[in-house]
């Protein structure tokens, strides 16, 4: 099993529309069609659903290491908004700890116009491999 294939057992993250695009050591990229379903009251694409994105790219940047490692604290300000068409989150592993890892993601449109940063520690879970092959 491949991680992208790990990561689309990723329910929430299917059901809102994002995908896994690319995967390798400290990196991933991922996208996520924004339709009517995800924009909020004022007619733009809702937090959440950028978080979303994000959240899945920078979990499989941090599990690309085959050993399964949750987020422990997360943080996304939001830049600008967007209410139709692909965006994209770049994951980059900043720090690699063997405990404790650092990222970030950076979410953008079509036109690479930057919507969102993302920043997230997470933590190795000791002795649990993802049962997959490396990226």
């Amino acid at each position: 099993m491949t991680l992208i294939e790990f990561f689309k057992r990723d329910r929430f993250a299917a059901l809102a529309g994002a995908e896994l695009l690319e995967v390798r050591q400290g990196y991933a990229r991922a996208r996520m069609l924004v339709t009517k379903e995800h924009l909020n009251g004022g007619g733009v694409c809702q937090g959440g659903a950028l978080f979303t994105l994000a959240d899945l790219a920078f979990a499989a940047a941090v599990n690309s290491h085959c050993e399964l490692t949750f987020s422990t604290s997360s943080n996304i300000t939001f830049l600008a908004n967007v209410s139709q068409g692909y965006v994209y989150a770049e994951a980059h592993e900043t720090v690699d700890h063997h405990r404790m890892p650092f990222g970030e993601v950076r979410v953008t449109d079509e036109e690479g116009r930057l919507l969102a940063v993302f920043t997230s520690s997470a933590y190795r879970k000791k002795g649990t491999v993802i049962d997959a092959d490396r990226p």
